[in-house]
């Protein structure tokens, strides 16, 4: 199977060729494409895949684009970090719709998928409109408002504006409030990154998510990362990773 993987997020893009390789040994796939320019580039002047997987998000724009530039016989798993689409009306002509992180086991699936889908069905062609429509009807992201916490034996819930920031330790996740308290939450970092609105909080690195109002100071740090003081003071020294360094001061001049 020839599969091109269109993904502007480095991680993501090795994590998905991980899961492919460990679905599908044989899989042929070239270097992971990052632009829509690039891509339309790729598939004008190349046998075209047997399968796209695609995010929609790319680095020069929406990954529909790509398809209204270059008819494509083969279908498309999109994939996203958001949620608010209208995740059936992706899956018109064969294309199906996984939310990031994508999950080995949803991938398998969108792949098994592929596999059992007739001749006809391989070869239809997205229908970009009405992703585009369904991206239009689904408005603005859809973040989380509140998280149901447990103290003792009671169930309290904290209204997102109260997060100063969320860390794992000992494989447990928890949400600091700005007044210093600590709860226990169901949910691990990588799932808060999609529920959390990108434009108040940031992933620094594997163990904090931090919102922007807990920055009390930022100081550079050896090669180009940047050391976050926070308030309240976090129980560990919180670093911006080497490979978030870059967006991260683009998260900052975006608040």
């Amino acid at each position: 199977m020839n599969i091109l993987l269109l993904e502007d997020e480095e991680p993501a893009a090795l994590r998905l060729q991980k899961m492919i390789k460990e679905i599908e040994p044989g899989a042929v796939m070239p270097e992971s494409i990052v632009s829509v320019s690039s891509a339309i580039q790729w598939l004008q002047h190349n046998p075209l895949p047997d399968l796209i997987i695609s995010d929609i998000q790319l680095a020069d724009g929406l990954s529909f684009e790509i398809f209204k530039e270059v008819k494509t016989l083969c279908p498309v798993i999109f994939t996203t970090a958001f949620d608010q689409y209208a995740i059936e009306a992706f899956k018109v002509n064969s294309i199906d719709y996984l939310l990031k992180p994508v999950k080995k086991e949803e991938l398998l699936a969108a792949i098994e998928k592929y596999r059992n889908l007739s001749p006809q069905k391989q070869a239809a062609v997205p229908d970009i409109n009405k992703l585009i429509e369904a991206m239009a009807a689904g408005g603005q992201p859809k973040y989380k408002k509140r998280f149901a916490v447990k103290y003792g034996e009671h169930l309290k819930t904290i209204g997102v504006e109260e997060a100063a920031y969320f860390y794992t330790e000992d494989k447990i996740n928890f949400l600091t409030t700005k007044e210093g308290r600590r709860y226990t939450v169901d949910y691990n970092l990588d799932t808060l990154e999609t529920m959390l609105d990108p434009h108040v909080f940031f992933r620094i690195n594997r163990q904090y998510i931090i919102s922007i109002q807990a920055i009390a100071e930022m100081f550079t740090y050896s090669k180009s990362r940047v050391l976050v003081k926070l308030n309240p003071p976090a129980k560990h020294e919180t670093i911006v990773s080497t490979e978030r360094s870059g967006d991260f001061k683009l998260w900052l001049g975006d608040n």
